[in-house]
C-alpha cells in the first residue's frame, strides 16, 4: 500500500496568482492541450500542465522554483488552444511575477513595482531628488540653453552610477537565492559553462520563432532589447567619460557616439511601439494585460520618447519646455532601472540563468 502524502495547500498563494493575471486558474481541467500544442514545450519536461497543476494546489515553493516558468516566452499559443479559456500563458507570467517578488531583495520594492496604488510613491522619489538637484546643487553655468544648467553632470552622473550599484546587489541577491531553489529543484546543468549559449539564445530569440501566432512580437522584443542595450552601453561610456574629464556633453551631432545613441532611440522606439500595439489590437491580449506587464513597458516608452523631446527642443532652444521635458525624462531613467529587479525588466536575467541552469539551447 503506497504511502499517503500530505498537501497543504497555500491559499494566499493562489489568490495572488488568480488577482496578477492568473484569474482563468480553476478554469484548467488539465486536457493538456495547452502542452500539446507548445512548439517550446520539451518531450522530457512538457509545460504549461505541470505548472498549472502546481498552482491550482498552491504549490509555491515547488511551483516559483520550476525553471519552465522561464523556458515559456509568453507567446500564447497556449491560451489561444485551451479549449476552458483558462489562459494559461497568463497564468505562468503572473508565476513569473510571484516568482520575482518571491527572490527580490527587499521585498517590499516588489510588491510597490506590482501595485499600481503604490506608482505615485515610485515615481515621487526620484522626482524629489531632481528637484533638490535642480534646485540646490552647484550648476555648470554654459553658455545656451543646456541640460546642466539646471542638472548638473557632477550631481547626476554618481548618482545614476550609485543606482547602478544598487540594482546590481538586488539581482545578483535574488539570482542568488533563485540558482539555489533551481538546484533545489533538479536543475543540475553548470550555469557559468551553459550562459554563453543562453546568452546567444536570448538575443537572438530563436526559441521565440517556434512559436506558430507570435507574430511579430518577435521582432518588437529584438528591436526593444538591442535598442535598450545599445542605449545602456551608450549611457555607461559617456558616463564614465564625463566623470573621468575625458568627453564633455551633450556631444555634437554628428559624433559617432550621438549618431549611435540615436539610432539605438529609434530602434527601441520602433519596438516598443510594436509591442504596445500588439496588445491593444488583439483583445484578448489587452484584457489579460495586468498593471505589472505594462508598467515597464510604458516606462520604457517614456524614457526614450522624453529623451528624443528633450534634445529636439534643445535644438529649438525651447528652455522652459525643455528642462521640464528632461525632468521628466530623469524621472523615467531613474524608475525604471532603480525598479528593474523587480519589474518585468527582470526576465530578461531570470530567464537568461533558468535557460543556463537546464542547459536548454534551442
Amino acid at each position: 500500500m503506497a504511502a499517503s502524502v500530505h498537501v497543504e495547500p497555500d491559499v494566499a498563494f493562489i489568490e495572488e496568482v488568480m488577482s496578477s493575471g492568473g484569474a482563468g486558474l480553476k478554469k484548467c481541467f488539465q486536457c493538456a492541450t495547452c502542452s500539446a500544442v507548445c512548439e517550446l514545450s520539451p518531450e522530457d519536461a512538457p509545460f504549461p500542465r505541470r505548472q498549472m497543476i502546481a498552482a491550482q494546489w498552491g504549490l509555491k515553493e515547488k511551483v516559483i522554483g520550476d525553471p519552465a516558468l522561464w523556458l515559456c516566452h509568453d507567446c500564447g499559443d497556449c491560451s489561444r488552444s485551451c479549449p476552458r479559456g483558462a489562459r494559461p500563458s497568463d497564468t505562468l507570467g503572473a508565476l513569473r511575477q510571484a516568482a520575482i517578488g518571491h527572490f527580490a531583495v527587499p521585498r517590499m520594492l516588489a510588491k510597490a513595482a506590482g501595485n499600481p496604488k503604490a506608482l505615485v510613491l515610485l515615481l515621487l522619489v526620484p522626482a524629489l531628488i531632481f528637484a533638490a538637484i535642480a534646485l540646490w546643487a552647484p550648476k555648470s553655468g554654459a553658455a545656451g540653453p543646456e541640460f546642466a544648467n539646471v542638472f548638473p553632470i557632477g550631481a547626476i552622473e554618481p548618482l545614476f552610477f550609485l543606482v547602478a550599484g544598487l540594482v546590481i546587489v538586488a539581482f545578483a541577491t535574488g539570482i542568488t537565492r533563485f540558482v539555489r531553489t533551481l538546484r533545489a529543484s533538479g536543475a543540475s546543468a553548470p550555469i557559468l559553462a551553459s550562459l554563453p549559449a543562453a546568452v546567444k539564445e536570448i538575443l537572438a530569440h530563436s526559441r521565440f520563432s517556434k512559436c506558430s501566432r507570435s507574430g511579430n512580437r518577435r521582432v518588437g522584443h529584438l528591436l526593444t532589447l538591442w535598442g535598450f542595450a545599445g542605449l545602456a552601453f551608450m549611457g555607461t561610456v559617456v558616463g564614465i567619460g564625463t566623470m573621468a574629464g575625458i568627453m564633455q556633453t551633450p556631444l555634437a551631432l554628428t559624433n559617432p557616439l550621438k549618431i549611435f545613441a540615436n539610432l539605438c532611440a529609434v530602434v527601441i522606439l520602433t519596438g516598443s511601439i510594436m509591442l504596445l500595439a500588439n496588445r491593444i489590437q488583439d483583445p484578448a491580449e489587452r484584457a489579460a494585460s495586468t498593471y505589472f506587464d505594462w508598467f515597464f513597458l510604458l516606462a520604457l516608452v517614456g524614457v526614450v520618447a522624453t529623451g528624443i523631446g528633450s534634445e529636439l527642443l534643445r535644438l529649438a532652444k525651447a528652455v522652459d519646455v525643455m528642462y521640464a521635458v528632461y525632468f521628466v525624462h530623469l524621472v523615467l531613467i531613474f524608475a525604471l532601472f532603480l525598479y528593474a529587479p523587480y519589474s518585468k525588466f527582470a526576465h530578461f536575467v531570470y530567464r537568461t540563468v533558468a535557460m543556463a541552469a537546464v542547459g536548454r539551447k534551442s
